[in-house]
């Protein structure tokens, strides 16, 4: 059950604030110890690792989960922290004393509790993918602009010196023009379903706020295959293996080639039941000259299928990875975050310089404090995404080709669409 905080954490929060800073236009509230105080909303998966790095770096001071048996876990942990199982509650009851929140839930409610955090003046930690809609995404970019506050997504390849070194050889222009480029991920064999029916109706377990975990979707009847980890190949709450392996894997070449805002994406696949993403998918996007770069075709494949190996030399590709073949040389990272990579075809590689990163968490502390943007801002991280989730516009579709228009969010001459670029939402839970 969620409640309020208690006297003593209200009390010791206040005795903390003795000084609000003003940094890098930032409103930091520092303690004595000048630890950045965090809200956890989602402490299971992702949620357990990243509220562990807010604890290396701050202290946590009130923590949500839709899961009592979850919330309990991390009491064990984190015993004199507030909690909650609805994030609403959590950021009006602690927002006077907490300087950042960190969500890690389903897709559906990234946007959501992201928006209320940065409205509430709050920095902004939000696992990847940003959310779960395009409008979404273009939302907390704006929000983010405007309440002037640190922000980072969790793609912590940002982060990988690999993909640093990686992006700047690219961008000297010493590969030559790139040609196409081809990303894959083995999701979702073994990891969740796709391709399957709605499940049937279950009872909601006792210790499940099952109305907090929809949030902003449809009702709908609770079932086996959406708590905890299930919900990522459903339409209505994850964003399929694109959505969940996209901003890593297509991370690097995205910086590298500037690859925003596609005019055309097509997709062909295994079907669309309109309840569940694809077994299997390949993508085809249409990206127009931008700067010195020319026109480029960018293909992603899922679900186990993948490009020619004759693109490496026959090379055996890894389960994850991208290809990026430029006139004078090819790329390949057999890598999902892009920590690793090789040149083919080029025996003498010129040196590049770049920014190594202290860590991709300690780079968002960091920005808390006055620091430098981090590299996975959602002025950055934003346009990934919405490049990504494009991409599920196409494979809803299954088939046509789509023109896009980036500035009004629309796909030209089709409103089809419209419902998964701005979803409607649930009273009480919309941006």
């Amino acid at each position: 059950m969620s409640h309020q905080p208690s006297r003593r954490d209200v009390l010791k929060a206040t005795a903390a604030t003795t000084v609000g800073l003003a940094l890098g236009g930032r409103a930091y509230a520092a303690t004595p110890s000048d630890l950045v105080r965090y809200a956890i909303v989602g402490v299971r998966g992702k949620g357990s690792s990243n509220m562990d790095s807010a604890a290396k770096h701050g202290t946590i001071v009130a923590l949500c989960d839709v899961d009592a048996n979850f919330r309990s876990e991390a009491l064990m942990t984190y015993p004199t922290v507030s909690t909650f199982s609805d994030y609403r509650k959590m950021i009006e009851s602690v927002h006077k004393y907490c300087d950042a929140v960190i969500v890690s839930t389903p897709d559906h409610n990234h946007g959501p509790a992201a928006a209320l955090a940065l409205r509430a003046g709050k920095a902004v930690y939000c696992e990847k993918p940003l959310t779960h809609s395009i409008y979404e995404a273009r939302t907390l970019n704006a929000l983010a602009k405007k309440a002037g506050v640190a922000t980072q997504m969790g793609n912590q390849g940002t982060a990988e010196d690999a993909l640093r070194k990686c992006v700047q050889l690219v961008k000297t222009g010493a590969l030559g023009a790139v040609k196409e480029v081809h990303c894959w991920t083995d999701r979702p064999a073994g990891w969740w379903p796709q391709g399957a029916p709605r499940p049937e109706r279950k009872p909601v377990p006792r210790t499940l706020n099952w109305d907090c975990w929809l949030g902003p979707a449809p009702v709908r009847d609770y079932g086996d295959s959406y708590h905890t980890f299930a919900w990522r190949g459903r339409w209505d709450f994850g964003t399929g293996s694109l959505g969940d392996m996209g901003c890593h894997v297509l991370n690097m070449p995205i910086q590298a080639l500037e690859l925003y805002e596609p005019i055309a994406v097509q997709a062909t696949t295994s079907g669309n039941n309109k309840e569940c993403y694809p077994l299997t998918s390949h993508v085809t996007y249409e990206f127009a000259k931008r700067g010195a770069r020319g026109p480029v075709t960018l293909h992603w494949y899922d679900g186990g299928v993948k490009p020619s190996r004759d693109l490496v030399g026959g090379k055996e590709l890894d389960s994850n990875g991208s290809i990026m073949v430029f006139e004078k040389a090819t790329i390949y990272s057999a890598s999902a975050y892009g920590g690793v990579y090789e040149v083919i075809g080029m025996d003498n590689v010129p040196d590049v310089k770049w920014e190594h990163s202290p860590g991709h968490f300690t780079e968002f502390d960091a920005a808390i404090k006055g620091g430098k943007p981090s590299r996975s801002n959602f002025e950055i991280s934003g346009p990934l995404t919405e490049t990504v989730l494009l991409g599920n516009l196409a494979i809803w579709a299954s088939g046509p080709r789509l023109e896009w228009d980036s500035k009004s969010m629309k796909v030209k001459g089709s409103s089809e669409y419209d419902k998964l670029i701005h979803p409607e939402m649930r009273a009480g839970w919309a941006l």
